[in-house]
């Protein structure tokens, strides 16, 4: 377990009563080190005055300095409120020195009492850090937590933000800037926040955790350092401080490399169980001085404190992720099919793809639904993995049976979620055959490669059930290959994955059904507490076999994406699972469609070290995105 030891002279700074402008309290400071002393500016909240007719506490910006990292002494308002939009306080800031210039990012405040509207990120520039030359208003939209990079990337200046944070959940994510200019441009913000989704940096597990930038990120020999804050069920009475850490790499920070997966930071000292606001210890700074390393952070809103470590003791407990992040990358054109607005047979949603790859292409077989919710299995085709070259005007697969012909008007019902599985010359669909009133079952149907790739549809087999009758029994596939002189099937019996093996697929042309021989069940502490299911078929690796799966989170039934490793001689056993998910809902069309807060899927594939996962997004449309198998493996060997 990776440690941070408090400081014997915690609080390093406290509130002065006989002082107005920081009367109550004195927090969240942050720190730079420059001219062999540490500046540190903080915020201060002053006793109750009035503005406009209203009563407040006024937050300000505070200075004090030191020669070491504890003792700060000079107590000054650095920056106040002057301008229309931060009329009512100026909040939490955070400094950063490039070009011999101080940038001061806070928050900035317009209306009393705040709220979405008037809570936005300022800057003031300063190059003494005793008279601010210039303030101008960054964000035109809901913001806090903005911070520079110490040095450009890629001859750019870089930040990081969090935005959406009132009332949240919120994303924290990257910006670039051509000129320091760019960094208050109205106009560069709004085209910014139209394509917000795709600077998200990927560090939420959940939707109801809210996540804030804590301190300007560090430089490090293994890439940025990022300390951030993670509150935990963000919106119950049970919300949860804890300060986490992750390294981001060194020429995109959109990318997360290295964890520190056992740091979190809670609440436990008395300054930070007892204050303005109980029980919480938010990180506003980290210095690196020397071997040591310094994390400077508010405790109950009301004082500043510091803890501390060896740097080399962090570096020994980063865990990298390989080449880079078990996290996927979404293609950038995403979604790559949506309905087709002709009322015919995909015209509600296409989702939800089974995917394999025959003759160099990729076969993408969707379930698609029309206006009267019923659904059927379109194909789309694609040579490189992600653009669609064809996609087939008519659907490959439709209900057939009673067990999947709509007995409820109106209601689902169809052929829904195929999986399929190429076995020696054969193709096998596994699909949740669904009538509306009958529970949900597995089904099962097969056509020769030659016939598929043929596009004769006619040769089906007709369907069979291979689920029993009465359970609601879902996302079904078999591993492509015997394994042990087996034939392994996966499937879901709520709220756990289930595996059965067969000496012979002819048992189920005798009746033979599933009987759920082993199950892998939830974890109750986790982003998968709810239920868990397979996504796609597992692929076969030298160390196992790679399934990816969904989990749904008890706290907010959320669907997320999250890899396993199955033993390769028994695929039944569980080696290794990820910690944290590979996808989850980011994206507007993932967080809102049919079902929101959903990114699910049933196909993928693997070329060479990159792994393409097809999924649907809030049950809607379909996206793409791809995986380095490498890093995830490392990720699963490793954790």
């Amino acid at each position: 377990m990776f440690t941070l030891t408090r400081s014997d002279k915690n609080p390093i700074l406290k509130p002065n009563p006989k002082i107005w402008w920081e009367a109550q309290a004195t927090f969240n400071g942050c720190v730079v080190k420059d001219n062999e002393r540490f500046h540190m500016l903080y915020r201060a909240f002053s006793e109750t005055i009035v503005i406009e007719g209203k009563k407040l506490s006024l937050s300000t910006v505070g200075y004090a300095s030191s020669p070491d990292a504890t003792q700060f002494t000079g107590n000054r308002i650095l920056i106040q409120p002057e301008c229309p939009w931060e009329e009512y306080g100026v909040e939490d800031p955070r400094i950063t020195k490039i070009d011999d210039e101080y940038f001061i990012f806070y928050t900035a405040l317009s209306q009393w009492p705040p709220n979405r509207d008037s809570i936005k990120v300022a800057v003031a520039i300063s190059t003494d850090l005793a008279t601010i030359r210039e303030r101008h208003l960054v964000t035109p939209f809901n913001a806090k937590a903005m911070t520079l990079f110490p040095q450009k990337i890629g001859d750019k200046y870089a930040a990081i933000l969090s935005i959406d944070t009132d009332p949240g959940p919120s994303s924290i994510c990257y910006a670039t800037f051509e000129k320091k200019e760019d960094i208050w441009s109205e106009e560069y913000w709004k085209d910014w926040y139209a394509h917000r989704d795709q600077h998200v940096i990927p560090l939420r597990n959940q939707t109801i955790d809210q996540v804030e930038v804590g301190a300007p990120p560090v430089w490090t020999p293994y890439g940025w350092l990022l300390v951030y804050a993670d509150i935990e069920n963000y919106f119950s009475n049970e919300k949860t401080f804890k300060i986490k850490a992750v390294l981001l790499d060194k020429d995109d920070p959109r990318r997360i490399i290295g964890r520190i997966p056992e740091f979190e930071f809670k609440p436990e000292a008395d300054y930070e169980l007892k204050g303005m606001i109980n029980d919480i210890v938010f990180p506003s700074s980290v210095v690196i001085d020397g071997e040591t390393l310094y994390m400077y952070y508010g405790a109950a809103d009301t004082t500043c404190c510091v803890a501390s470590c060896s740097i080399h003791d962090l570096y020994a407990h980063l865990q990298m992720e390989g080449a880079g992040s078990i996290r996927l990358h979404r293609y950038e054109a995403n979604p790559i099919l949506k309905p087709l607005d002709a009322g015919g047979w995909e015209s509600q949603c296409v989702l939800n793809a089974g995917a394999i790859d025959l003759d160099g292409r990729v076969h993408i077989a969707y379930r698609a639904m029309s206006v009267d919710n019923t659904s059927v299995v379109g194909l789309a085709i694609s040579d490189n993995g992600i653009d669609i070259a064809e996609r087939l005007p008519e659907p490959i697969y439709v209900p057939r049976i009673s067990a999947e012909l709509k007995k409820n008007p109106g209601g689902n019902s169809g052929c829904e979620d195929v999986r399929l599985t190429l076995i020696d010359d054969t193709i096998y669909m596994c699909y949740t055959a669904y009538n509306g009133i009958e529970a949900p079952r597995v089904g099962l149907t097969t056509i020769s490669k030659g016939h598929f790739v043929a596009r004769d549809w006619r040769q089906w087999s007709a369907p069979q059930l291979i689920s029993p009758p009465g359970l609601d029994d879902k996302d079904a596939c078999f591993l492509p290959i015997k394994v042990s002189g087996k034939y392994w099937i996966y499937h879901r019996l709520s709220p756990d994955i289930c595996i059965d093996f067969v000496d012979d697929l002819s048992v189920f042309d005798q009746g033979y059904t599933l009987d759920s021989k082993v199950r892998i069940s939830p974890r109750q502490d986790k982003w998968d507490s709810l239920k868990i299911g397979i996504g796609s078929v597992p692929h076969l690796t030298p160390y196992g076999w790679l399934l990816i799966y969904h989990g749904v989170s008890r706290h907010d039934q959320g669907y997320r994406l999250g890899a396993m490793l199955l033993d390769l001689k028994n695929p039944a056993h569980l080696v290794a699972r990820s910690e944290v998910p590979i996808l989850e809902p980011e994206c507007d069309w993932e967080k809102k469609g049919i079902v929101d807060n959903v990114v699910f899927t049933n196909g993928s594939i693997i070329r060479g070290d990159t792994l393409y996962v097809y999924y649907g997004g809030a049950d809607k449309v379909l996206g793409v995105a791809t995986g380095s198998v490498s890093s995830i493996m490392s990720h699963l060997l490793y954790q």
